[in-house]
């Protein structure tokens, strides 16, 4: 049971990684893959569960209960105890529900932050940029869309800003092969402003809530990585970009529903600012992130009901958070459920906890040098298979403060953050942001791997020595 769990997550990692081959969503594998590794593992628990861990959970249960009353006479009688019920419960009750609080953090904190965004769209918000991108240069507009997307990324998310920029670049780029040259450097551009934010990207969000990493030290050590990560491949391909772009025509977007200039700059106003503040929440009150993502999303709800109390059925609706939830990517959602479920149960299991053994031996995280070489090697994987798991699994193989670099903002961390966030965009299925942009603009992939893969390699390895020189540095 303990090899068919390991058997089955590879089976469905596959069938994620090809996706659009099999054209199979993957949140239904993941769903799948995700349940069925927890089924294994209840099934066979009493082959698989660690026996210590039922014991000390059962100790402390009872300590709580009888406090000062543990004696070798009532830990052997604790021990005496252990039955397949016990065994059961603790799968069920402790390990699976330990799991489910991780996850639904994460999973509310999206859904807060997707619905703002799309809040935010709904009233033309993203306007207050696009109205003030006038040039056609190919030159200026390549450092423009790179640079917004790169902040953009940090402050929102490199999904949602994929989504965003497909919808910008529609607006200043007729040709859709002229876009698809654009939008390849979105995908690096957003990987890259996503990695040294708490928001920014999930891996970095997961992170972050997991307490590896704090808001002002991943801001602070992987900024400049990460800013390499982008300018490199901007300098090099500047040199290729020449001419203008042809616009499209003024009669898009055209819809039933408008907003004044007022209310598209306050909503804009008002939900970035309610992303900004999340980390600022957290950090004063000390409650999970996801918490204040809602309370971002209930001012930024109570205010779009007041400013559109006096419209009519039709317009009251469209600009409702109800019509924002529908147009959620819920398949995300339940993607990111499915496979941090599976891996959850890997982690529960403990073979997460053999294969840190394994990189220990063949590796090494006791040295700067095994830190580093590990990192990079989760971030290329991240290229193959979704970056999600991969940091899940590096979670659950490396206990927090366990070793030198595995404390808080610890060096294996922020390098971490860096790699897996930006690793992805050496291939266009690497990362959310280019899954959501190839499915938009039906970007083949091997095209994708001709124009831009070296690209992001060269960056993705200049943000890593930029990062060892600085470490070195300050330290």
């Amino acid at each position: 049971m303990y090899e068919l769990m390991v058997v089955i997550f590879v089976l469905g990692y596959l069938c994620i990684t090809l996706e659009h081959q099999l054209k199979i969503d993957k949140a239904a594998v993941a769903l799948v893959t995700g349940i069925l590794c927890w089924t294994i593992y209840v099934v066979g628990k009493e082959q698989i569960v660690d026996l210590d861990k039922v014991k000390d959970h059962a100790i402390h249960e009872f300590s709580s209960t009888y406090p000062g009353e543990i004696t070798e006479t009532s830990e052997e009688s604790v021990n005496d105890e252990i039955t397949y019920e016990t065994i059961a419960e603790f799968v069920t009750e402790v390990q699976l529900f330990e799991i489910l609080s991780e996850i639904s953090s994460i999973l509310f904190f999206l859904m807060g932050a997707m619905t703002i965004v799309e809040i935010i769209d709904l009233h033309g918000g993203f306007r207050v940029v696009t109205d003030r991108i006038k040039t056609r240069n190919k030159l200026k507009l390549l450092w423009i869309i790179g640079i917004i997307s790169f902040f953009f990324s940090a402050a929102l998310d490199n999904l949602t800003t994929s989504i965003i920029m497909v919808s910008l670049t529609r607006k200043f780029i007729k040709d859709q092969k002229e876009r698809w040259m654009f939008l390849g450097m979105v995908i690096i551009s957003a990987n890259a402003g996503g990695a040294w934010s708490p928001i920014g990207d999930v891996t970095t969000t997961m992170l972050w809530i997991g307490k590896q990493i704090t808001t002002q030290q991943i801001i602070l050590n992987v900024f400049l990585p990460s800013l390499v990560c982008l300018l490199v491949p901007l300098t090099i391909m500047s040199f290729y970009t020449k001419g203008n772009v042809e616009r499209p025509s003024d009669e898009e977007n055209k819809t039933a529903h408008h907003t004044t200039r007022q209310q598209r700059n306050l909503v804009f106003g008002l939900g970035v600012s309610g992303l900004i503040f999340v980390p600022i929440f957290k950090s004063l009150t000390h409650l999970p992130p996801f918490m204040g993502m809602m309370l971002s999303l209930g001012v930024l709800w109570l205010i779009t009901d007041v400013m559109h109390k006096k419209d009519d059925i039709k317009t009251k609706r469209h600009f409702s958070v109800f019509h924002a939830l529908e147009k959620m990517d819920v398949p995300t959602i339940l993607f990111f459920l499915g496979i941090l479920l599976a891996v959850g149960s890997l982690q529960s299991a403990g073979q997460l906890n053999q294969m840190a053994g394994f990189l220990d031996d063949k590796i090494g995280t006791s040295t700067e040098n095994g830190v580093y070489l590990i990192g990079s090697i989760i971030g290329l994987l991240s290229a193959l298979v979704d970056n999600v798991p991969l940091v899940a699994a590096a979670m659950g193989m490396y206990p927090l403060g366990g070793m030198e670099f595995f404390e808080q903002d610890g060096l294996f961390w922020e390098f971490l953050a860096y790699c897996a966030g930006t690793g992805g965009s050496a291939l266009i299925i690497g990362s959310a942001a280019g899954v959501a942009i190839m499915g938009l603009e039906n970007i083949p992939f091997f095209w994708y791997v001709r124009k831009f893969t070296i690209l992001a390699i060269i960056g993705y390895i200049a943000g890593i020595i930029t990062y060892i020189i600085q470490y070195s540095i300050l330290n």
